[in-house]
């Protein structure tokens, strides 16, 4: 029978998959952290120990070798306190597994039962599933354990363990972001607190690997859903707080409804019982919860994921700078202020090149902007090198009028100069693109398509200018004017690649094109479902034959921050070679 309230901390770390050395730094300094501010139970995310996702490095025996002996190290430092930690089991199998860490070695270990493998997962390539729920007794507090997609299933494990006589489940996760993936996350866990009648800690990995990017927003909840401590999101932070675990068995006097299920719940086994360690001093246990964290509002959490995935994105893989082009346009505008969010100015180079059919107007504003963002600037005036490609192609050309050709050329000079910044001086090409482009094919292959990463990728057209607009405002708010030249944003947008072009030429306005790409891309609505949706056919029929017809190139494209439900690449997959139409 617990006595007193028992006191939690959630280390939200930002792991990097396969430093296993580096994320075992982390952990022992995270559980010394938690034991310094008194802590009796201190939580990790999902793989903390090798980072998530590991992919094929679990196919290798000596991966797994290595986080065993890691977590082996770890659990001589879990003294005084008892810690879980999120690591690939070798066993009979490989497993997604949680070790039960105190005394210094490791007690136990539970398996994660439900794999994922829709969307961005892939767990059930990787891992053996576990045989169901568990929990651990530490001083009489029963604790029930999850990983991740554990909690996400509304039953078991969570309710078994509940059933059993649980009072707090813990749930170590690696919850990919999206936007409003938070405020999802958080309505799903108040569900299970109220469903389970216990206190759920949610311990959630923060930070960007490769197209993904984790949020954190660890929490925990009271057994009636109520939010009592919060992360923030987006930032590494160790949060403690307090709770009382006798709240939930008072409660369920009051509220029987788990008995009768519980009669015909599955056994669950307790798989460790540990002694509760020394409790807070008793000032501290006066109060029960801890600090909650604002949530932020979904453009400034769109824009705050971008920074992250791409500061995370260039600082993991060794990058001392990035280098864009910067048009005049607001795609690259908004590049670039994340960019300088992300690295600081000292990291971003940009370059401006115009072309003949490039506006004077665009490019003093390119340059504004450049001055505005305290970055490098490079100027480089593209019309020598078309004219030498023009006289290089002049015989195989002769007789055929200009045409697209000579539009993605530009492009294609472009793409090449910002690469020979990047081998020169070991810098990141970073590519401009957004959604709307990148699901039509309006985009030039080898040219604005060259890069290592690219960050709006996943960005609407439409959600550009909300973030270019968003980002403004909290410039306007810091120093009381803008950070992007207005003129950038208001200006139709165009690709400046033959007189007078304006993308609306080519496509759909964005206010009409981005819903119907929702539907297609993103629901995976047919061309009658979305007539029904008000949309014109013709509209339909000429987005849905760019669609398709723009896999090839897609499939080239750099990885870029997946933000919406359902990006480019590790989401949809899609066959180049495909005759189903629509």
């Amino acid at each position: 029978m617990p006595t007193g309230p028992l006191r939690l901390a959630l280390c939200q770390l930002n792991a990097t998959v396969g430093d296993i050395a580096g994320n075992e730094r982390k952990i022992v300094d995270g559980i010394a952290a938690a034991r310094g501010q008194q802590a009796q139970l201190v939580l990790f995310p999902e793989l903390a120990l090798t980072g998530y996702p590991p992919e094929d490095l679990l196919l290798k025996e000596h991966f797994l070798s290595d986080a065993r002996a890691a977590l082996e190290r770890i659990a001589a430092e879990a003294t005084g306190i008892v810690a879980l930690v999120g690591f690939p089991e070798r066993g009979d199998d490989v497993y997604n597994a949680l070790a039960v860490l105190a005394d210094g070695k490791v007690q136990a270990i539970y398996r994660k039962l439900y794999l994922p493998n829709y969307g961005v997962f892939d767990e059930q390539r990787y891992f053996a599933a576990g045989d169901g729920g568990a929990l651990i007794d530490v001083g009489g507090v029963k604790i029930g354990l999850t990983i991740c997609e554990d909690i996400w299933e509304a039953g078991p494990p969570a309710s078994d363990e509940a059933y059993a006589g649980a009072s707090v489940i813990v749930n170590l996760s690696a919850s990919p972001y999206h936007a409003g993936k938070g405020a999802e996350r958080e309505r799903m866990l108040i569900q299970r607190a109220r469903d389970t009648m216990c206190v759920v800690a949610f311990c959630g990995l923060v930070g960007g690997q490769d197209e993904l990017v984790f949020d954190g927003h660890s929490l925990v909840l009271d057994h009636r859903g109520e939010v009592v401590a919060r992360a923030g999101q987006f930032t590494e932070e160790l949060l403690v707080a307090t709770i009382d675990p006798l709240a939930p068995r008072t409660y369920r006097l009051r509220d029987a409804r788990l008995r009768a299920a519980g009669r015909n719940a599955r056994a669950v086994p307790t798989i460790a019982t540990l002694e509760l360690p020394p409790a807070a001093a008793p000032d501290e246990q006066l109060r029960t919860g801890g600090p909650v964290a604002p949530m932020l509002d979904e453009t400034a959490e769109v824009y705050a994921a971008l920074v992250a995935g791409l500061r995370d994105y260039v600082g993991k893989n060794g990058f001392r700078r990035v280098v864009l082009g910067l048009s005049g346009g607001v795609d690259s505008a908004l590049v670039a202020a994340i960019a300088v969010d992300a690295l600081g100015p000292d990291g971003v180079a940009v370059a401006v090149m115009p072309s003949p059919y490039s506006s004077s107007e665009t490019q003093e504003d390119a340059r504004q902007l450049a001055r505005n963002l305290g970055v490098e600037l490079f100027e480089f005036d593209i019309a020598p090198t078309m004219e030498a490609y023009e006289r290089t192609l002049a015989e195989p050309f002769a007789g055929r009028d200009p045409d697209l050709t000579e539009e993605n050329l530009q492009a294609r000079i472009r793409g090449n100069l910002l690469m020979a910044l990047s081998n020169k001086f070991g810098w990141l090409v970073l590519a401009t693109g957004n959604k709307s482009e990148m699901s039509v094919g309006y985009s030039t292959l080898y040219g604005d398509l060259a890069g290592g990463f690219a960050v709006i990728k996943d960005c609407p057209k439409t959600r550009v200018y909300a973030l270019t607009r968003h980002r403004n405002e909290v410039a306007i708010a810091d120093s009381g004017e803008p950070l992007i030249p207005p003129a950038i944003i208001e200006r139709a947008p165009s690709a400046e690649l033959r007189p007078d072009q304006k993308d609306e030429d080519s496509l759909p306005p964005y206010a009409v094109l981005d819903p119907i790409l929702d539907g297609y891309v993103e629901q995976d609505l047919g061309r009658e479902q979305l007539i029904q949706r008000g949309f014109k056919p013709e509209d339909i029929d000429h987005v849905i034959k760019l669609v398709d017809r723009a896999e090839y190139k897609r499939r080239q494209a750099p990885p870029g921050i997946k933000i919406t439900g359902r990006a480019f690449g590790r989401d949809r997959r899609v066959p180049i070679t495909n005759r189903y139409l629509g």
